[in-house]
């Protein structure tokens, strides 16, 4: 995939993650699936990683498909992708989403594109 086409998609995939509503999560293959991507959940994972440093883009939202917050070592500091979730009301434990069957949003129920 080119560059240019890498940036699109990371662009897409960050007009997706700014519709993840404050105190709900979604995974990183949910974005792809909603883009048409299925078997790019890994693309979405280097989208969230190349994005940090830009507020518009809530990251700390995307987990891993079972709620692991596995892209917690790409934010600056111990813990702060945890720090922004429980600001949200979102609870963790031992690194997981509490409740991530409830909390979950899937943007191929949730949007209408």
């Amino acid at each position: 995939m080119t560059q240019d086409k890498n940036q699109n998609f990371f662009e897409r995939v960050y007009d997706v993650a700014r519709l993840i509503p404050h105190g709900r999560v979604t995974s990183y293959g949910a974005i792809a699936s909603f883009l048409g991507a299925a078997r790019s959940a890994r693309m979405v994972g280097w989208a969230m990683n190349a994005c940090h440093g830009r507020d518009d883009v809530p990251a700390h939202r995307v987990v891993n498909r079972v709620g692991l917050l596995s892209g917690k070592h790409h934010f600056p500091g111990t813990n702060l992708m945890q720090q922004l979730l429980e600001s949200e009301g979102v609870k963790i434990n031992d690194n997981k989403v509490t409740d991530f069957d409830k909390l979950f949003w899937d943007p191929a129920k949730e949007l209408d594109f």
